[in-house]
């Protein structure tokens, strides 16, 4: 028997273990408190396996029930044709869930917690509806560029105004909650966290002879998707001027393809471009147990990335001790919100990007002021504030005012 149900596609699961870890993490200190169960529907069409035989990775399927820490996660299938009738997937995936949730209620749960608004949001306000159950939905970034699609726009507006609380991971994505139509008094930021006891530095010197790291080299290193939006090209584009400031520099990337896609193809043609072997490394995924490694052994943090709600991955670094330097864009600012904590350009500025890191690498930082802030943002007060608004919720639905948000 579960209270809460947590809906979103994007979750780990044993045959994509990196997708949406920063559900689970949040989440997953919930469930210590609360008791849940998640939901995460997989897209699926007919004939989907023989596009695997052409392309390996191609939409994976996971088991339909996993146990995940003492937490059930099931992933029920759910009609996704790619191409234009994907516009379908809030309705297909919200039909799919429907009787899995029906079972789920009739078993105890109260409340449907979703993350993204589209299509997640969107198929969870529909179950909402249909199974009369309060709804959350969390916005973590992807809202930004939907919301400038016209037809998107008007089911997201549609969907967060259906919901019970809308929660948003930076200032930035409540702002657009507001713009959305959102009531103030239904909004909040709580942002995302991080576990420093999985994120602390480590042995400098050991981390770099890991990696095959000079002791007397600056580095840099990415941790993300190897996708067009984090940007790991528009780094590897100011190495060359930074080479002549910095000669022994190095460049650590930490990530692999993923739903967004695959780069490291064009990432290591521009590394040969540019003349850059030896200095660019491609580390792969690691799983979150092993990033300390590959942090404690740079220097500073970069991403020069195009889209971002709030990116746990800076809180990782900072946990390490590192400085960030990152674009001006979603909740970027929020994050990096001191000097002592590294610096945020406008994106897609090439120039300032390779000022500002060169000013880093050359810089002598506070790392333990760096670290203190990390500390300060650990989950725990994260889950608190999360769990209050959620009790809220809870306790309007059990007085019969919940429904009406619906």
């Amino acid at each position: 028997m579960a209270d809460l149900v947590v809906f979103s596609a994007l979750f780990p699961s044993a045959v994509r273990p990196g997708a949406g870890l920063f559900i689970r993490e949040r989440m997953f200190r919930v469930a210590r408190h609360r008791s849940l169960v998640v939901v995460s529907p997989q897209p699926w069409f007919p004939g989907q396996g023989l596009i695997r035989r052409f392309r390996p990775g191609y939409r994976p399927m996971a088991p339909y029930r996993e146990m995940q820490q003492d937490v059930e996660v099931y992933h029920p299938r759910f009609l996704a044709v790619p191409g234009l009738l994907r516009r379908f997937d809030g309705w297909s995936m919200a039909l799919f869930s429907y009787p899995l949730l029906r079972r789920l209620k009739a078993d105890g749960a109260r409340l449907i917690d979703a993350h993204f608004a589209y299509p997640d949001g969107e198929a969870a306000s529909r179950l909402g509806r249909w199974l009369r159950l309060p709804v959350t939905i969390t916005l973590r970034g992807t809202e930004v560029p939907h919301s400038r699609d016209p037809a998107l726009r008007v089911r997201m507006m549609r969907t967060l105004k259906s919901a019970a609380r809308v929660f948003a991971v930076s200032d930035s994505l409540r702002r657009l909650a507001l713009q959305l139509g959102v009531a103030p008094d239904r909004s909040e930021v709580v942002g995302n966290g991080v576990d420093v006891e999985i994120f602390q530095p480590v042995d400098r010197a050991e981390a770099r002879r890991r990696f095959g790291l000079p002791d007397t080299a600056k580095v840099l290193i990415s941790v993300g998707g190897l996708v067009e939006r984090k940007g790991m090209h528009r780094v590897i584009d100011c190495l060359p001027g930074l080479l002549a400031a910095q000669p022994n520099l190095h460049y650590l990337i930490v990530g692999s393809g993923g739903p967004e896609g695959d780069m490291r193809p064009e990432l290591e043609a521009q590394v040969a471009r540019l003349g850059l072997g030896g200095r660019v490394h491609f580390l792969g995924a690691l799983p979150p147990a092993e990033l300390k490694w590959p942090l404690s052994a740079a220097d500073v943090f970069v991403l020069a990335t195009r889209n971002e709600g709030w990116a746990n991955v800076f809180l990782e670094a900072m946990a390490c001790g590192l400085p960030v330097v990152s674009t001006d864009v979603g909740g970027n600012a929020e994050v990096v919100c001191r000097p002592e904590l590294g610096s945020i350009v406008p994106f897609g500025d090439a120039a300032a990007l390779e000022r500002a890191l060169d000013t880093a690498l050359g810089r002598q930082w506070d790392r333990a002021a760096i670290l203190d802030y990390a500390r300060d943002n650990q989950w725990d007060r994260r889950v608190a504030q999360l769990l209050r608004a959620i009790d809220a919720v809870l306790e309007a639905e059990g007085q019969g005012a919940g429904w009406a948000v619906q």
